[in-house]
């Protein structure tokens, strides 16, 4: 398939965008990062959508809103857009703007790669959301598969960090949280209260977060881990 073989960036999205409008998705859009945890704004991003929707996307942060973005998060299934998929604040308004720029309908599939990897890939169409719209998305949806399957499996030179690019620590499932607590103020005792475990083993979480990350005290791991995208103080629930 002609995108294992593209090593160039601009050609590997031409090939990704040729195979989506050969399956009648004139629109297409990829996205990746090396960890959840990593901010999105640094992704690995190929499109072909109108660009001032793009910049207004970007600009916003709407995929901070986009219910498409939340769903792949959390699920492995694809998400098939439907209005009523755009029921919150922020995006309705959103899903209106979008259609304005020949994006109406169209489905998401989430990303989960072996090694932490996340991301989506969208194909994207004018045509009415409707049973017809449903029916076709049924009948491609193999083939929609495979691309996605590829395009990760391609990507991934692309999506690995740069030389000399800092490494970002892996914490586990408990360290992130103690961090998210330490980050709004808590101590050690009252984050044991919190989480249900004792004060000693809160500390002991701290320090092997410090040494993960490279560093002298609790503090300077939190500017770190959010320099580094890990947590973000604009979204606690990340």
């Amino acid at each position: 398939m002609t995108l294992l073989k593209s090593d160039q960036e601009n050609g590997w999205s031409s090939a990704l965008f040729s195979l989506a409008h050969d399956q009648g998705f004139d629109q297409v859009l990829y996205g990746a990062v090396g960890s959840k945890h990593v901010k999105l704004e640094t992704a690995f991003l190929h499109s072909n959508y109108a660009p001032a929707w793009r910049s207004r996307y970007d600009a916003d942060k709407l995929h901070y809103v986009d219910p498409t973005v939340a769903h792949c998060m959390t699920s492995s299934l694809p998400i098939v857009w439907e209005p009523d998929t755009f029921h919150a604040p922020g995006q309705r308004e959103m899903y209106e703007e979008a259609c304005g720029y020949g994006i109406r309908s169209g489905i998401t599939f989430p990303i989960h790669g072996p090694s932490g990897e996340f991301g989506v890939v969208s194909f994207a169409s004018d045509a009415p959301p409707n049973g017809e719209f449903d029916s076709t998305i049924s009948q491609l949806m193999p083939s929609l598969s495979l691309i996605r399957d590829y395009a990760f499996e391609s990507s991934l030179k692309f999506v690995a960090p740069k030389p000399g690019a800092e490494p970002i620590p892996r914490l586990t499932k408990r360290e992130l949280e103690v961090l998210n607590w330490v980050m709004v103020g808590k101590s050690s005792w009252e984050i044991s209260k919190i989480v249900l475990c004792s004060e000693a083993t809160v500390n002991f979480h701290i320090g092997n977060i410090r040494v993960k990350f490279n560093v002298n005290t609790r503090q300077q791991a939190l500017v770190k881990a959010i320099s580094l995208g890990i947590i973000s103080p604009e979204d606690p629930h990340r």
